[in-house]
């Protein structure tokens, strides 16, 4: 649908006010929000997913896009809980201790919520106990960690040990990314993945959770 593909355009421009106009207008045509998010709004981050491995933009412009899609999922997230979508599941998402970087996170954050899960977004600097307590608290299906320092990965692995001493390790999958993770990372440490980017990391938890 034309309007669609209106809307995957004016995510890759970053053009916010554009994204809102035309979720609201494809929302009066009676196009589904589930539509509006997989066919426009996540359709237009791919493109721009794309172009960030390629290297042919960077975190700046990928923000730009983000906080558009942001715009119309702001518009589309009430109606979804309304619908009788179930949602995916629920994820408990978090910067290990020591790390104030958030802009990864923050981006698979959004993907995730656009695919139809639930987030819970502890921030950054989050200790191992606040991790725990979270699982506690939420039940959730995937806990996901993220680091940009070579200094806090070791973080990752403390939590995870954690979380096991705590006899929750078999209640969750738990998943890392961050600039400086890799997948032989993650298996030393006994994740159940890794996710290079914000993209990736949808079809990681897809495939984990066996949902489509």
């Amino acid at each position: 649908m034309e309007i669609l593909k209106e809307i995957a355009n004016a995510v890759i421009s970053g053009d916010r006010k554009k994204v809102q106009e035309l979720v609201e207008k494809a929302l009066k045509e009676g196009i589904t929000p589930e539509d509006i998010i997989d066919k426009g709004l996540l359709s237009g981050m791919s493109v721009i997913g794309e172009r960030f491995k390629k290297n042919e933009i960077f975190v700046p412009e990928v923000l730009v896009s983000a906080r558009a899609m942001q715009k119309g999922m702001e518009i589309l997230k009430p109606l979804i809980a309304k619908s009788s979508n179930v949602i995916k599941g629920k994820i408990v998402i978090g910067t290990v201790k020591g790390d104030l970087h958030d802009i990864g996170k923050n981006l698979v954050a959004m993907m995730l919520e656009g695919a139809g899960y639930q987030i819970i977004d502890l921030g950054i600097d989050v200790p191992p106990e606040k991790f725990v307590q979270a699982i506690k608290e939420n039940k959730p299906d995937v806990v996901g960690m993220s680091a940009l320092l070579t200094t806090t990965m070791s973080q990752m692995k403390v939590t995870i040990d954690v979380i096991e001493k705590e006899g929750l390790r078999d209640k969750v999958k738990i998943i890392v990314g961050g600039a400086p993770v890799t997948e032989e990372f993650a298996k030393e440490i006994g994740a159940d993945g890794y996710a290079e980017d914000a993209y990736s990391s949808v079809e990681l938890v897809n495939r984990l959770l066996k949902v489509s």
